[in-house]
């Protein structure tokens, strides 16, 4: 305990914490998340799958057959973080920025035949919407795994290598195999994380001269070579043009906020005046 003094040196190398969604935005984000509306969607991605039943058995006509196929939301609602430009940018921690950044809310569905999906919803400036379904439940597994591991921790996504973590104080733990090939297998501290992706990627983040060129559509600690994208966008039959050139442009450009590519076609979307924001499918490795 310090008695009068200076504050230690490894709570001033501690990042802020991220900014946390309200109560009344988590209810928000899964009202959406559990609609109608959003159960009809997740009824069509997991028939296009072979799992789950048909739209049309979806329909509210009050039989049991229809009632036990449909999907359902299962678990919390939980935030989704990724690693942050200005915790990248801020070489030596002396800005406090926060490791991550808060991109959008997660709900785990599950099929009638037990596949899962990944609902993404955001407040897209006047209300909440679905931006999003990927195959599995990478979100709330590791939101689950995270908090066993370091509770009160905040857990986050390093997109270049799709890498899970854990972080709390000075502390950074691994989820996946990403991340242990990355900080090993006991973690590492904030700092030596910070040296890291400041090395690998600050001269890459937008603005940057190698983001100028046009070269920062994905990119890996090993040099400029771009990395293997760890998400492909996918656009659903039928979707208008002006979303199929918004996923093009988001799936190729992975930069430090992969995460948010969802939301650059969902933009062509508002902008069309579409309320559906589906036309992303995001698939996993």
């Amino acid at each position: 305990m310090l008695v009068g003094g200076a504050p230690s040196a490894a709570a001033a190398e501690t990042p802020a914490a991220p900014k946390a969604p309200t109560a009344a935005a988590v209810d928000a984000a899964r009202d959406i998340a559990t609609a109608p509306s959003t159960r009809d969607h997740l009824a069509r991605f997991f028939a296009r799958d072979g799992a789950g039943a048909p739209a049309g058995d979806l329909a509210p006509a009050g039989g049991s057959r229809a009632a036990q196929s449909q999907p359902r939301i299962e678990g919390a609602t939980v935030p989704v973080y990724t690693l942050a430009p200005g915790f990248v940018a801020d070489g030596k921690g002396t800005d406090r920025a926060p490791i991550a950044t808060l991109d959008f809310m997660a709900s785990k569905a599950v099929s009638a035949d037990g596949q899962v999906a990944s609902v993404w919803t955001a407040n897209t400036g006047d209300s909440w919407k679905v931006v999003n379904i990927a195959t599995g439940g990478d979100e709330t597994y590791y939101a689950a795994k995270g908090a066993k591991a370091l509770a009160g921790g905040t857990v986050f996504r390093e997109p270049q290598i799709d890498a899970w973590y854990v972080q709390r104080g000075n502390k950074v733990l691994p989820l996946d195999t990403d991340a242990v090939r990355a900080v090993g297998a006991r973690g590492t501290t904030v700092d030596a994380y910070r040296e890291r992706v400041h090395r690998a990627y600050a001269d890459k983040l937008p603005g940057s001269r190698y983001d100028k060129k046009g070269l920062a559509g994905g990119f890996g600690p090993g040099g400029d070579a771009p990395a293997p994208a760890p998400e492909r966008a996918r656009v659903a039959p039928g979707a208008p043009d002006a979303v199929r050139q918004g996923a093009t442009a988001a799936a190729g450009d992975e930069g430090l906020l992969t995460a948010t590519s969802a939301l650059t076609a969902l933009a062509a979307l508002v902008a069309l005046g579409l309320s559906g924001a589906m036309a992303l499918r995001l698939r996993r490795r």
